[in-house]
């Protein structure tokens, strides 16, 4: 039997056996499947060890959108860290030694000093609580030991319980982690802080009125201040509720702020820009995946939703992002079909969307609940992506280096500033920080071509020739842009004129609707009325019902009263009128009846 099946069966037999044996597994190197759609196949047999025991890094390959395979380390060349990696705005799977972590989801990511620091997630839905770092210079894992701190008056000792969709915010040299999901949540959110120096965890006390207990929110750094926003709480109920932490006092406030919020989700992302506006991207429902952008003004704390410029973007929840400059970076997500392949950016002045690359089959780039940090070294802007799932755990890691932001910026197309976000960029100082860079983009053309036929033609007819063409290919890509941007004039309109029908129809049906609902009122009022009259009518017949019965009743009895009377009336007569007969027929000598006798 083949080892990986050995090892199969066994942990089959082991979960049948004892359910709980992986919770007490002190450390346990989960190696992924290998997908032959990532990663070029291993050699067992053939495989020498390096000094330290470890296997020799080998190259790891991306498909991308065009179909070109991406090596990410070249055997001859070996270069340290981040610096290894010499691709421009495309994934990068580098070779990585020490031992991986357990692969996991919804867990948080924080640098601290050119290091990455991961903690808790999920993993086949167990929580976890191990804490590993990530050194970025030398791209080897290590775990950490955190222990507990002692009773301070600033904290108190608890034992730090697995967490998984927190959020994990660098605060100096120290780490954050707030709220998340646990196995017996709290009534409200929990502030806890690891300290690298001390290896130390710390649950942070904090006053005012804390936000209930939630996973899936967002926590953004702005200032001094921690901002939430959304989430779920432990019964599953979304939230889009507002909540500010000062992180100088410890103090919770909550903020109704004024206009429309997003609605209720989680798994969403958030990001700050100039110490000013929040920015909300997409997040899901129970059913419902979004790809809306709201824009939170801090100062007047009010809503809005801003005009996007450039592609729009589809439906995600559980994606990532990370701001470098101005610039927003959105990695992976979902949208309760498929794993998002594009990787986005956003300018956060002109709010004009760009994709950056499109990576191809199941890789963890293009799943939920993975993380996305930032770092620099030499000079250059790395993203660092680790984790995820889209059906199967990763704990694989993976670098971008974004182009320069001139770069980035010559491929958007150019539109007006919105009106919500015009204050943080004028006009003109975006016009004069465009025209060096532009040029600089040009020169460094120019060189690039140059160097390539050095070896051909006269310097001077080489810098013509390169510049009539780069000449030619800028108007063309400007005649490119402007065919766009025509094109998306003409959608634009026909959708304005879309919309105004659509709302001259809506407003047709709420007058009819209005109409009718005052038609409908009017009659129930009507009916009302009628049916107060005749409960009153009603009533006063049965008054006089119970009338009549009573006169009947006297009636009755008078009638007793006077056949009564006159039957005593009469007897009285025929007594009377037979006394009155005898005497008299007496007195005249008639003979008395026969029937007296």
């Amino acid at each position: 039997m083949a080892s990986t099946e050995a090892m199969r069966l066994f942990v089959k037999i082991l979960e049948e056996e004892d359910p709980a044996w992986f919770s007490r597994v002190p450390e346990f190197t989960v190696e992924p499947i290998v997908d032959v759609e990532m990663h070029k196949p291993k050699l067992e047999s053939t495989t020498e060890l390096e000094p330290n025991g470890d296997t020799p890094p080998e190259p790891k390959i991306i498909s991308t959108e065009n179909g070109d395979m991406l090596e990410t380390q070249d055997k001859d060349v070996i270069m340290e860290g981040l610096g290894s990696i010499g691709i421009y705005d495309q994934w990068v799977a580098p070779s990585v030694s020490g031992h991986r972590p357990r692969a996991r989801y919804e867990h948080g990511a924080a640098i601290v000093q050119d290091k990455m620091y991961i903690f808790g997630g999920n993993h086949n839905g167990r929580y976890l609580n191990d804490l590993q770092v990530l050194d970025l210079k030398r791209l080897a894992w290590s775990k950490l030991e955190a222990k507990v701190a002692g009773g301070s008056p600033e904290s108190t000792s608890v034992p730090i319980a697995p967490c998984a969709g927190h959020s994990l915010i660098s605060w100096g040299y120290k780490i954050i982690s707030i709220a998340g999901h646990t196995k017996d949540p709290s009534e409200t959110v929990r502030v806890k802080e690891f300290d690298p120096q001390t290896c130390m965890w710390s649950n942070l006390r904090t006053y005012g009125k804390p936000p209930i207990s939630r996973g899936g929110q967002s926590v953004t750094l702005v200032g001094t201040t921690l901002v939430m926003f959304g989430g779920q709480d432990a019964k599953r109920t979304l939230l889009n509720d507002l909540h500010i932490l000062d992180l100088e006092t410890m103090t919770w406030d909550e903020f109704d702020a004024i206009g429309t919020p997003p609605s209720p989700r989680s798994d969403h992302a958030a990001a700050c820009h100039a110490e000013r506006y929040l920015l909300i991207f997409g997040g899901g429902s129970h059913a419902t995946c979004f790809n809306d952008l709201h824009v939170l003004d801090l100062q007047t704390m009010e809503w809005s939703r801003p005009k996007q410029q450039g592609m729009t973007p589809g439906p995600r929840a559980g994606h990532a992002g990370i701001t470098v400059g101005e610039n927003w970076f959105i990695v992976g997500g979902g949208d309760n079909k498929n794993g998002v392949s594009e990787t986005l950016v956003l300018n956060m002045s002109t709010l004009a969307w760009s994709v950056v690359t499109t990576v191809q089959g199941r890789v963890p780039l293009a799943s939920e609940g993975l993380s996305l940090v930032s770092s620099s070294y030499n000079g250059e802007d790395y993203l660092v992506s680790f984790g995820g799932y889209n059906g199967r755990y990763s704990n694989e890691v993976y670098v971008l280096k974004p182009r320069h932001k001139s770069d980035m910026q010559s491929k958007m197309i150019e539109r007006p500033v919105s009106d919500n976000i015009a204050a943080l960029r004028p006009t003109e100082n975006a016009s004069r920080d465009a025209e060096p860079e532009s040029e600089e983009i040009q020169d460094g053309k120019i060189r690039e071509i140059t160097m390539d036929n050095v070896d051909s033609e006269p310097l001077n007819i080489r810098t013509e020739d390169t510049s009539e063409r780069l000449v030619t290919a800028l108007k063309a890509e400007k005649e490119e842009l402007e065919a766009t941007l025509n094109r998306e004039q003409l959608h634009g309109l026909q959708l304005k004129k879309e919309l105004a029908e659509a709302e001259a129809r809506n407003t047709e049906l709420s007058k009819a609707s209005l109409q009718e609902l005052q038609s409908v009122r009017g009659q129930l009022t009507a009916e009302q009325s009628r049916c107060f009259k005749l409960e009153v009518d009603l009533a006063e017949l049965r008054q006089k019902l119970q009338t009549m019965d009573t006169l009947e009743k006297e009636v009755e009895l008078l009638q007793r009263q006077k056949a009564a009377s006159e039957q005593a009336a009469l007897s009285a007569k025929q007594r009377q009128s037979s006394s009155s007969g005898g005497v008299w027929g007496w007195l005249a000598g008639s003979p008395p009846d026969a029937s007296d006798s």
